[in-house]
């Protein structure tokens, strides 16, 4: 169900755009195709943020092996699903079907062992995957796993704009997930070309977002389609002001960042090298149940 906002928030200064990223062509899992938009070099100037994976393919020889079981620890993952089927299984016993339009929202804590396999053969699987740090004192938490299909996801209209709130809250709207510490913003935006939408944002919140389509404006320079933008901080800004140059779909993502350290291995991301190696043992041992 959509809900009709008669007005927007007001932004009075925007942020603007401080870097444009085109992404990096890999693979992953047992060799889907994807982009990768956020990796290490970016962890710290977007924290809590530590990776987006953008995948979009007609071809099931890009996706169709999928991710076969493999492990996680200290961190959230946001799924969401822009067309296809995808199933979810873990080994903490949750089992979920992803599809069009829908979301799944996995902590995987103190550890996780999961897969996330294509239910389709051909056709277009396209959609996201977006990595939310942990902090030191919750990355030790139980691994937890929700889905929200597509009818679950709030969603509100205004002035041209179809906006899905996934995670935090836009202009009233209460997004499908909540999470404290790391206060994620994801919202999901299909601008008319000549519409502009307005989003406030905490000054002290890192933030960016993803062209998928079309082409925006921010401040008088412009992100194109598959570009990532990486928005400014500035404790004179209240916000930010997007205008589709050409009808647009985009992923906003904003959040507060934790100020903490980063060691990555591969699947792990915990706060000290000896965490790290301890994450290892642990899998190794059969001690992610």
């Amino acid at each position: 169900m959509t809900t009709q906002i008669e007005q927007s928030q007001t932004v009075l200064q925007s942020r603007h755009i401080e870097r444009l990223v085109e992404g990096r062509a890999t693979s992953d899992g047992a060799g889907v195709r994807l982009t990768r938009l956020l990796g290490q070099d970016l962890q710290r100037r977007l924290d809590p943020f530590l990776m987006l994976d953008a995948f979009a393919s007609e071809s099931a020889d890009d996706y169709i092996a999928g991710f076969p079981d493999h492990p996680h620890r200290g961190f959230e993952t946001l799924t969401y699903l822009v067309a296809g089927r995808m199933r979810h299984r873990d080994n903490a016993g949750h089992e979920g079907l992803l599809e069009t339009g829908g979301m799944q929202w996995m902590t995987a804590g103190r550890g996780i062992v999961h897969s996330e396999m294509p239910e389709q053969k051909d056709g277009l699987l396209a959609g996201f995957q977006l990595w939310i740090n942990l902090p030191a004192a919750a990355k030790m938490i139980p691994a937890g796993y929700r889905d929200v299909q597509s009818p679950e996801i709030p969603q509100f209209a205004v002035a041209g704009v179809q906006v899905r709130v996934l995670a935090g809250g836009s202009h009233g709207v209460i997004g499908a997930i909540q999470r404290p510490t790391t206060e994620p913003l994801v919202l999901d935006l299909a601008l008319s070309a000549g519409t502009r939408f307005e989003q406030p944002l905490p000054a002290g919140h890192n933030a960016f977002f993803y062209v998928y389509a079309g082409e925006i404006e921010v401040a008088g320079r412009n992100a194109g389609m598959r570009r990532m933008a990486v928005l400014s901080n500035s404790d004179k800004a209240d916000g930010v002001v997007l205008r589709a140059r050409q009808d647009s779909r985009v992923l906003l993502v904003a959040g507060a960042p934790l100020g903490e350290p980063i060691v990555q291995h591969g699947p792990f991301v915990m706060n000290s090298r000896e965490q790290i190696e301890q994450a290892v043992s642990d899998y190794q041992n059969g001690r992610f149940a």
